[in-house]
């Protein structure tokens, strides 16, 4: 199948096996792991429980959607402007230049059309309806990040590709021309009219098929203007290099967490919404980003309910301040303020109508 890609093979091989987080024969998590990630009570769930358990893990009805061309049109006042469009695909503007966070359109997180986790509901707009894209970030290769219908339509745009090592094996054999791929380790940098990419340490674990697993590398990411910064967690579990991101690569004035597809046994690989709490206390050093829940509201990829994660976060004490957009909302963070739960009225009736839950000082921003 070719949406399964490539393992990479000769210089980019060596350029891999070259990479201080590639041991013994694979790319490895840096340890320590921290303890007490995962729940030593909870099994593993089961391919039946994945299939078929949990409870209101598919919302009855499509969750409130925006078309942001319009919006899109009007340059960003503050220059920082994000709009989330379902799971980890977030058009982010900064510095006069857009960038594409693992842009998947697909119907399903799968190498198939026909089996496996398939989205709630369309994205928004069409890859066709996209504005310029300045450049794809693609954290790593898994298939809900990694998306190959997705990359065979954004091959033809002729934008640079910046990922992780290894991972543009996969992007070459789905016709992205190798002059626009840029791979990095973590700490590498590529930078594009002014703005710098820099690939940074997470934890996970990368593979698309039975014999690949851990082939390529998988990476946070940060994009940096002379005036903005943000940071895109792709997956990870928790980890304290957070602590040295903030140090090396902050302050930030977005920081886009994973909270979502999360489970008791995965606590090393994936955060779900209290670890992503504190990794992005770890992340903001500089006592100003507003956090972007990422990687929730698009597939049922674990048993939670499918609004678990944004109730979680609504629901836990502190004053961190959050960007709970709906999905094509284009919005600045400096115009930011009090989050609407529009998620409370998918799953019910009439579609209610939720009130405005006040997370923070400033007046909400607009939402149309």
């Amino acid at each position: 199948m070719r949406s399964l890609g490539k393992k990479p093979a000769g210089a980019r091989l060596e350029r891999v096996q070259a990479s201080p987080q590639w041991r013994d024969g694979a790319f490895r998590n840096t340890p320590p792991i921290l303890p007490g990630l995962k729940d030593p009570n909870t099994p593993m769930p089961s391919i039946g429980e994945f299939l078929c358990g949990g409870e209101r893990r598919v919302p009855e009805h499509e969750l409130p959607a925006i078309d942001p061309r319009e919006r899109w049109l009007r340059v960003p006042d503050s220059g920082l402007r994000v709009t989330w469009l379902g799971h980890s695909t977030v058009l982010l503007e900064i510095g006069g230049l857009r960038f594409l966070t693992d842009p998947v359109w697909g119907p399903r997180a799968s190498p198939s059309r026909l089996v496996g986790p398939k989205r709630f509901q369309p994205v928004p707009i069409k890859v066709a309806e996209l504005p310029h894209i300045d450049a794809i970030l693609l954290s790593h290769d898994h298939y809900d990040h990694l998306d190959y219908p997705t990359v065979r339509a954004l091959a033809k745009v002729g934008v640079p590709f910046i990922t992780s090592l290894g991972v543009g094996a996969h992007l070459e054999a789905f016709g992205v021309a190798p002059e626009l791929i840029h791979e990095l380790d973590w700490w590498q940098s590529f930078e594009l009219s002014g703005v710098r990419v820099t690939a940074a340490p997470s934890q996970h674990f990368s593979g698309r098929g039975l014999k690949d697993r851990n082939s390529t590398l998988w990476s946070s990411l940060v994009v940096r203007s002379d005036k903005h910064a943000v940071f895109f967690s792709g997956d990870t579990g928790l980890t304290e290099q957070f602590k040295t991101i903030a140090e090396r690569l902050g302050p930030f004035d977005v920081i886009m967490l994973e909270v979502g597809a999360h489970h008791p046994a995965w606590g090393d690989i994936h955060l779900g919404p209290h670890n992503a709490l504190q990794a992005f206390d770890w992340l903001n050093a500089g006592k100003q980003a507003l956090m972007l829940p990422v990687h929730w509201g698009t597939f049922s990829l674990a048993l939670h309910a499918w609004d678990a994660p944004a109730e979680t976060l609504l629901a836990e004490p502190g004053d961190r301040r959050l960007l709970m957009p709906r999905l094509g909302e284009a919005v600045e963070p400096a115009q930011a303020g009090a989050v609407t739960p529009w998620w409370r009225g998918v799953d019910q009736a009439g579609g209610a109508k939720p009130e405005p839950v006040a997370l923070a000082k400033e007046a909400p921003w607009p939402l149309d």
